[in-house]
């Protein structure tokens, strides 16, 4: 089993000179310079590697378990969790009024790469208790805000999201939980939910559950939802906890990866009802619920990126050590391991391409959400930042877990078959993996929104501008030496000019055969992704060529941005071609013969 590394040099070279913090705190307000961020980063990665990474076996062994109502963790997920309480690490990016440090999203986004990557299921606590702070910050009154925020950031209480219930799915117009006004201004929650993230557990004094309801008149479908908070205590006018709520965690479910994280079935209102306090405005709680879900949706896409990390390093360092056969065409003088063997560094060589490429797309999209909430920046500025963090979110959520789909499974490959023996740890990662591509919205609701309410719903303006900038970049390449260079350059030129007709076919198609246009959504996504990552190589490559003195760095941004040239976006035509030409035989094969 290998130790987590957090990957600091990689940080340091994108917050420095990729991306350069310095002036993007300047920029956003922010009170922080690069020597503070990378402090946070390294001590981050401290905190990872020495408690968090320890506990993620026991996560996967023991994993949480369930009896009377209650849930116990893992062992030594309490203890880490009182550590990274009392680090400050859940309030990095909130409010100081709240407790919190008020540091970019830039800053926050690479720290929980390091929390998913040592163990995805310990950080799905964090993660949600994050979404619903962010909901209560955006949508709740005065008064809920004094009672949950402070909580919420400090990490004494922990936060959910209830959607789903069973006869719903992914349909959230089919909501049934029942909300009743009270006299007090409360409402009585009846209801039922499933696959509830920590809906129950023994780290916190207290669960804060964010809930879709409807209350009696309300209208059909989800114009007809309400969200509501409903404390797992009550808590009394003087913060402190009161009665146990009419919560319960029925069960919890048995899966087949992430095991550590409690995955429960909820029931609201058994008997009196559990107490809730609406959020926002009636019938216009999906609204406010997609603030959360957004937020998910970016941190979910962060865990393809952590677990795609922690799987190349472990198959890299099997790879250094593991000798079996000759490499084909060398005499051994340059070593006899597995490392050696084509295949292998094909493999090695694309995981890290590909998570070079999501890494400094993450930062870059974090740092989107920094300048559309900078107070002040120019309106339109923040307008056409909050536009791009927005288009980009689904192809965060979508392309990064299922690259992480195909890293996981090419680390359990460099492995052989000491992948497939549970006890080398390889085969976690693809278990725990596999959820990601599934939960916050399949790959193919996030396909959807790109297409629908991100593309055509401005007539493609803001995928068009988002094009004109990589191609920007992409002309920058040609002060560039080197083959890496050249082919980064052509193939990005290349896959704007495929995406380009793609986008036009979708806009002229959409009006006459929309189900033609949505039979593509998913190719269209991959699409992006692999653009955004081309272009991701671009600007690492152009940081990499001013660092004369950084010894192997440029070579190595060199060689990945090759690889990701000529192995990752050589593909985008084909897709292109797939989106406009392979939808009717999916259309239109007859039922009959399924």
């Amino acid at each position: 089993m290998s130790q987590y590394r957090p990957p600091l040099s990689d940080i340091r070279f994108l917050l420095q000179h990729v991306f350069d913090i310095d002036a993007h705190s300047r920029a956003t307000g922010a009170s922080l310079d690069l020597d503070t961020a990378l402090a946070i980063a390294e001590e981050a990665g401290r905190l990872a590697s020495d408690r968090i990474d320890p506990i993620n076996r026991a996560g996967d062994v023991h994993g949480a378990r369930w009896k009377d109502g209650e849930v116990s963790t893992a062992p030594g997920f309490a203890d880490a969790w009182r550590a990274f309480r009392e680090g400050g690490w859940s309030a990095l990016r909130f409010p100081e009024e709240y407790g919190g440090q008020g540091l970019p999203m830039a800053i926050s986004a690479v720290v929980d790469e390091m929390w998913h990557a040592a163990s995805i299921s310990f950080a799905l606590c964090p993660m949600l208790t994050n979404g619903a702070a962010e909901a209560l910050l955006t949508a709740a009154s005065d008064t809920l805000k004094a009672t949950y925020l402070e909580k919420l950031v400090s990490g004494a209480w922990t936060g959910t999201m209830n959607l789903t219930e069973p006869q719903a799915g992914s349909d959230l117009a089919a909501v049934k939980t029942r909300a009743l006004a009270q006299a007090d201004g409360s409402y009585r929650i009846h209801g039922q939910k499933i696959f509830i993230t920590y809906g129950e557990h023994d780290m916190a004094e207290n669960i804060i559950h964010l809930v879709l309801a409807r209350t009696p008149d309300a209208p059909a479908g989800v114009k007809g939802i309400s969200l509501f908070v409903v404390p797992k205590f009550l808590v009394g006018t003087d913060g402190r906890l009161g009665a146990r709520n009419d919560v319960r965690c029925a069960s919890i479910e048995h899966k087949l990866g992430i095991h550590g994280s409690p995955t429960a079935v909820m029931l609201f209102g058994e008997h009196e009802g559990a107490i809730g306090y609406l959020v926002g405005e009636e019938n216009r709680g999906l609204e406010t619920m997609f603030i959360m879900m957004n937020e998910a949706r970016f941190a979910v896409g962060l865990q393809g990126l952590a677990i795609s990390e922690r799987a190349y390093q472990h198959a890299l360092a099997y790879a250094r050590e593991r000798v079996q056969g000759k490499a084909l065409g060398e005499d051994g003088s340059q070593g006899t391991s597995i490392l050696r063997h084509p295949d292998v560094r094909r493999m090695l060589l694309g995981m890290r391409s590909h998570i070079d490429a999501m890494r400094a797309l993450a930062v870059y999209v974090a740092m989107q959400k920094d300048i559309a909430h900078a107070p002040d920046n120019d309106a339109g500025e923040r307008d056409a930042a909050q536009r791009r963090m927005e288009f980009l979110v689904p192809i965060v959520k979508g392309w990064f877990t299922e690259n992480a789909q195909h890293i996981t499974s090419d680390a359990l490959q460099v492995f052989g078959g000491m992948g497939f023996i549970e006890e080398t740890g390889a085969a976690q990662y693809l278990r725990d993996a596999r959820i990601l591509t599934i939960y916050e919205g399949t790959t193919a609701i996030q396909a959807n929104d790109l297409v629908g309410r991100k593309t055509l719903r401005d007539d493609g303006a803001t995928a068009a501008a988002l094009l004109d900038a990589i191609e920007t970049d992409a002309r920058r390449l040609e002060a560039v030496d080197g083959r890496a260079a050249a082919s980064l350059r052509a193939a990005l030129a290349q896959s704007c000019a495929a995406l380009r007709a793609a986008l036009l076919w979708m806009r002229e198609t959409q009006a006459t055969d929309a189900r033609a246009v949505y039979a593509g959504a998913v190719p269209y996504l991959e699409c992006w992704g692999l653009l955004c990552g081309g272009w991701m190589h671009a600007r690492r490559l152009l940081a990499a060529t001013t660092l004369a003195d950084a010894g192997t760095l440029p070579d190595a941004s060199a060689m990945s941005a090759g690889y990701f040239a000529e192995h990752a976006l050589s593909r985008i035509p084909g897709l292109a071609a797939s989106i406009m030409s392979g939808a009717s035989f999916a259309l239109h094969f007859p039922d009959s013969a399924w």
